[in-house]
C-alpha cells in the first residue's frame, strides 16, 4: 500500500531564503533518518515563510503505512520552527 501526503507549513522564524533552507534541510534529513520515507519540498521555493512538502511511504498494510505518516506528521507538529496549516493524504 502506498501513502502520499501534501503538508503546507508556515515558517514564521525565518527571515530569508537561506534559514528557511536550513529549517527544511534539517527537517528532511531528520524525517528521512527516523522514518524511511521520501520526502521533499515540493512548492514555494522562492518564499521565505511558506514551504509545502510531500510525504510518501510504501508497506504491505495500509495501517502500517499510515500509522508511519501520522508519525511524521507528529515530528512536524513538534519542530518549533514550522507551522503544519494544510495536510492532505491520498491512499493508493
Amino acid at each position: 500500500m502506498i501513502v502520499y501526503a501534501e503538508i503546507e507549513c508556515i515558517l514564521y522564524n525565518t527571515h530569508s531564503l537561506k534559514e528557511k533552507r536550513s529549517v527544511i534541510k534539517r527537517l528532511i534529513a531528520r524525517v528521512r533518518k527516523d522514518f524511511n520515507v521520501s520526502i521533499a519540498e515540493i512548492e514555494f521555493q522562492d518564499l521565505w515563510q511558506r514551504t509545502k512538502l510531500a510525504i510518501v511511504t510504501v508497506a504491505n498494510e495500509l495501517l502500517y503505512a499510515e500509522k508511519i505518516i501520522q508519525e511524521v506528521i507528529k515530528v512536524i507538529d513538534h519542530d518549533p520552527g514550522l507551522e503544519r496549516t494544510i495536510t492532505t493524504i491520498d491512499r493508493l
